[in-house]
């Protein structure tokens, strides 16, 4: 391929004669390895389930957990519901977005994060609340944001 993407083993685990059937678990594990969906890796995928790929192209247009373009290292959500909102959620997306250089569903040109805007995170009670990977952050102030962010940036 000719962006570097090696998807031979991943296939080579989903034996033909399974087709569509196959589909998101293949999906699902190329995203997982390589960060994203690569429209040539799509194209590879179709021929070895023999799936049309607009039949791929569906799939992975309506489930919000694909990506057809890089995807950083983490993903941050930031929470704009009822409650971040009104407790400041927006001043905390301002930081998020000056201190990363992104907006929503944009990446860093590192490709250390992508930023996702919600609308719930589920956890009302820590509004203004981001998600960071698997991890919450709450009552966030925008000095808050960015000390959360550079730690990330340092690897701690």
């Amino acid at each position: 391929m000719s962006d570097g993407i090696d998807i031979g083993p991943i296939l080579a685990r989903y034996p033909v004669e399974e087709g569509q059937g196959a589909l998101m678990s293949l999906l699902q594990d190329i995203q997982e390895e390589h960060g994203y969906l690569p429209v040539e890796a799509l194209e590879r995928v179709s021929a070895h389930l023999n799936v049309p790929i607009a039949n791929i192209h569906g799939v992975v247009s309506f489930y919000a957990q694909f990506s057809l373009t890089p995807r950083g290292r983490h993903i941050l959500k930031m929470c704009l519901g009822t409650a971040c909102h009104i407790r400041g959620g927006g001043g905390v997306l301002d930081e998020v977005q000056s201190v990363l250089g992104i907006k929503d569903r944009e990446t860093t040109g590192d490709r250390q994060f992508t930023l996702e805007v919600v609308r719930c995170l589920g956890t009302c009670f820590l509004a203004p609340v981001i998600m960071i990977d698997d991890k919450y952050y709450g009552s966030l102030t925008p000095a808050k944001v960015r000390k959360i962010l550079a730690g990330y940036r340092d690897g701690k």
